[in-house]
């Protein structure tokens, strides 16, 4: 009997160890499975093994690499390794842009996600530029009561509260959340947005307006529990 050949054994030894080879759609659902658990160091490397086989099967500019990319940046930004993932979110844009241009819904979120690095890296000058871009797509793109202007609005308003200046963050949420209404009571962000416009309030000395808000977040989150 011919022994087994090189390839053979270690065809073998893949399977033994449980490292058999994966597709990009399982590298990926494992990083964002990794992601929920705060396993982050864990997504980090899925998703970079879904980047090398985005890379080999689709192309080195393909959506679904930018889509890893993406993902492999946000892994690295929620470990604090920010300086690490602005490359790594430069490049999923590039591809993003190249391939559905400037005004696209993956451009928009790849140019929301650059600007909370920012401000989470005290970067504001670069975070508001890109924030403020990012909100101007959705707008454009989206009815004005999209949930993800919502999203954007509020990522603005917390640029402007980390530089103090809740006077500029008010608007921007009280915008967010007149979004969050029109979805009714038992959307999930609601009392978020009541809140987040009740700490501005206070930052403003309006106690008794921003007392009135908690009530009523508080009621919708019994409500919902």
């Amino acid at each position: 009997m011919r022994p087994p050949s090189i390839l053979t054994l270690l065809s073998l030894l893949l399977v033994w160890g449980g490292c058999e080879p994966q597709s990009w759609e399982s590298a990926m659902a494992s990083g964002h499975t990794a992601m929920q658990r705060g396993r982050y160091a864990d997504a980090e490397s899925r998703f970079a093994v879904a980047v090398k086989k985005a890379e080999s099967e689709f192309g080195l500019h393909h959506r679904q690499v930018a889509v890893a990319l993406s993902g492999e940046a946000q892994a690295l930004a929620a470990q604090g390794k920010y300086v690490e993932a602005e490359p790594i979110y430069l490049q999923a844009l590039k591809i993003y842009q190249d391939a559905h241009g400037e005004t696209h819904a993956d451009v928009a979120a790849t140019l929301n996600n650059l600007g909370v690095l920012h401000r989470m890296h005290g970067q504001y000058a670069q975070a508001e530029q890109l924030l403020t871009r990012a909100l101007a797509i959705k707008e454009r793109l989206h009815d004005p009561d999209d949930p993800d202007i919502a999203l954007s609005l509020r990522n603005l308003g917390l640029l402007y509260l980390s530089q103090g200046k809740p006077e500029k963050a008010e608007p921007l949420y009280r915008r967010a959340l007149a979004i969050r209404e029109t979805l009714g009571p038992a959307h999930p962000d609601l009392a978020q947005s009541i809140e987040d416009l009740a700490g501005v309030l206070r930052k403003l000395g309006r106690q008794e307006d921003a007392a009135s808000l908690d009530i009523r977040a508080q009621a919708i989150r019994a409500m919902r529990s």
